[in-house]
């Protein structure tokens, strides 16, 4: 499998304070609707779910629909609690699957 690529911004913050986390993953999305030069329907390939935890506790998710861009930008708001690890995992289709984690820090 290539390698994905990620982009992930988890600002560091103080206790109680609301934060941006924003997240994008570099992928085609092909809606399965598109000839290919052949006249042939490129097969549907997109990501159908991302999902957000920290510590283990899902913060954020959502589904997606083949009416999403190219390299899906996600961004979301969340109370600064406490410091923890953020893991951030992608699915699609054909048995697509991707995490990354990145640190939260609370002063």
């Amino acid at each position: 499998m290539a390698t994905v690529r990620t982009l992930i911004n988890v600002p560091s913050t103080k206790l109680g304070e609301v934060i941006e986390i924003r997240a994008t993953i570099a992928h085609v999305m092909e809606t399965g609707l598109r000839p290919n030069d052949e006249g042939k329907v490129v097969p549907r390939d997109i990501i159908t779910r991302f999902e957000c935890r920290l510590d283990g506790n899902l913060v954020f998710a959502a589904d997606m629909f083949p009416a999403v861009a190219a390299n899906p930008y996600v961004a979301f708001s969340l109370r600064a609690e406490k410091s923890g690890s953020v893991v951030f995992l992608w699915e699609g289709d054909r048995g697509f699957k991707h995490s990354e984690t990145a640190a939260l820090t609370v002063a």
